[in-house]
């Protein structure tokens, strides 16, 4: 399957349009989809790499698969019968994506190389501008670039002093051959706790710096029969039933989440797993018990990390990373450990917001950067007050640890495609919502977070910004989302002439 050649992108650079969509993603994707759908289809897709695919192009790391179930983890317009697992592995989900592209004929649509450095709002229009000096002028601008894109690279004095070889999760390097090696892993999150199984056979030592140890649940993951696959696509009602059922299941999780009281069963069940996996260790199982109540922090699957960590060749670290020098990671116990290869497994920058990255210039010359200077926020995840027909895919506080955020997409899209109508019916020329209903909507959405897991006994994890407040998650129900996102109430908003 073949990528545009890099002369392709010049039709479109320095075009009018009427939408310019960045990210090619689920989100990017998905709204292109919906909005050709709707017969809106002068649109153009930026994409800063090179293929297509987001999250699911940029994480190759060995063992990189989703924590959410196959079936409800793909657009609900374009189910995939063809699942080979319940949880499925990155390349299969990479390779659905290229279907949807193909499927949907987006592909000619897609600028790639298209790397955005800045859009500021002309009073009728965005202008876009991207690093290689061109631009793209659009009534409306959509990002959906989603959170998980920009490693966060811990600042530890001497990393860029070591003599190995140092990488990120999230940029593996292929090339460099982890047999034989004397490895160290940075971080235990979602990323780690998928590759260290995968690497730790053939490594010659592999020792783990943990932070704060993760609650690990076992994955129930298998393979997807042949007999099954032809049933779905034989009577695709079936497995409509099963992406409902799995929808259900992990809603009922969410009650846990906001009564901290009720994540007892949960955590005496993977508090049972870490029991079983040590009975053996209990060493090592003191350093893998968590100081926090489950559910505080993403809660994470897996069936092979504690085995890998039990094996001769493996070490877990507890002790601070204070720095990195030519050779090895020293620890505040001033332990130096020697090694030949780093890796990076500490995530991404998700509550520093789109401001920091790329310069957003709204109404007025408001920078986004400065409105979100107290943290970022949004009206439903999806809109800014200030920022006229700017529409924030996967944006503050819209994202999930109990489900699907394929689902939380397609209810922005449908926010989205209400918005362009109201435009259209009204004469107007912009949209922008209110900013007394953003920060109403801020206030109560900051007060679901109260006595929930998140915020209970002082819980730190990366869903919370610099000021310790939720920017990240959606701390309802995603149905309650849906509702709220399936019209646009003109209230909410002003209609610009």
């Amino acid at each position: 399957m073949s990528e545009p050649t890099a002369d392709r992108s010049a039709d479109v650079a320095d075009a009018v349009v009427d939408i310019a969509i960045v990210g090619s993603g689920f989100a990017g994707l998905g709204a292109a989809v919906r909005l050709a759908q709707a017969g809106r289809n002068d649109f153009v897709i930026l994409e800063k790499g090179e293929s297509l695919g987001g999250t699911w192009r940029d994480n190759t790391y060995p063992g990189c698969a989703c924590d959410v179930q196959s079936h409800l983890y793909s657009f609900s317009f374009a189910p995939n019968p063809n699942w080979t697992r319940l949880f499925a592995q990155q390349p299969e989900i990479r390779a659905y994506l290229e279907d949807i592209a193909d499927r949907y004929g987006l592909r000619a649509r897609i600028r790639f190389r298209s790397t955005v450095v800045a859009a500021e709002w002309g009073g009728r229009h965005w202008t876009v501008r991207m690093a290689d000096g061109t631009s793209i002028t659009a009534r409306v601008l959509v990002w959906g670039t989603g959170a998980l894109h920009e490693p966060s690279i811990p600042d530890i004095a001497g990393l860029d002093e070591f003599a190995g070889t140092v990488f990120h999760s999230a940029r593996w390097n292929h090339d460099h051959d982890l047999r034989g090696k004397r490895v160290a892993v940075l971080g235990t999150g979602a990323s780690a706790i998928q590759f260290v199984p995968a690497i730790q056979p053939g490594v010659a030592r592999l020792t783990v710096f943990q932070r704060t140890a993760p609650w690990v649940l076992p994955k129930p993951d298998r393979a997807v029969s042949p007999l099954w696959r032809r049933i779905y696509r034989a009577a695709p009602g079936v497995q409509k039933l099963q992406r409902a059922l799995i929808y259900a299941r992990n809603e009922s999780l969410l009650t846990g989440f906001r009564k901290p009281r009720r994540m007892a069963v949960v955590e005496k069940f993977a508090r049972g797993y870490l029991d079983r996996k040590f009975a053996d260790r209990p060493d090592l199982k003191a350093k893998l018990t968590p100081d926090f109540t489950i559910g505080c922090k993403r809660i994470l699957l897996s069936s092979d990390y504690y085995p890998a960590l039990k094996q001769p060749n493996v070490e877990v670290v507890t002790e601070k990373v204070v720095r990195v020098t030519p050779t090895a990671v020293v620890t505040a116990d001033g332990v130096e450990h020697e090694v030949d290869t780093i890796i990076l497994g500490t995530g991404f920058k998700v509550a520093d917001g789109l401001g920091r990255s790329v310069r957003i210039t709204g109404r007025d010359g408001v920078d986004l950067a400065d409105a979100w200077r107290s943290g970022m926020q949004g009206f439903l995840g999806t809109t800014i007050a200030g920022f006229p027909n700017l529409v924030t895919l996967t944006g503050p506080n819209t994202g999930l640890g109990h489900s699907s955020m394929i689902y939380m997409i397609e209810s922005q899209t449908n926010y989205l495609l209400d918005a362009l109508r109201l435009i259209d019916e009204n004469g107007a020329v912009a949209i922008d919502t209110r900013r007394d209903r953003q920060d109403a909507f801020n206030a109560t959405l900051q007060g679901e977070f109260a006595g929930s897991v998140w915020t209970q006994g002082g819980c730190a994890s990366w869903y919370l910004d610099e000021h310790g407040r939720n920017r990240t998650l959606w701390p309802s129900h995603t149905f309650t989302f849906r509702r709220r996102t399936r019209k646009v109430r003109p209230a909410d908003h002003e209609l610009l002439a």
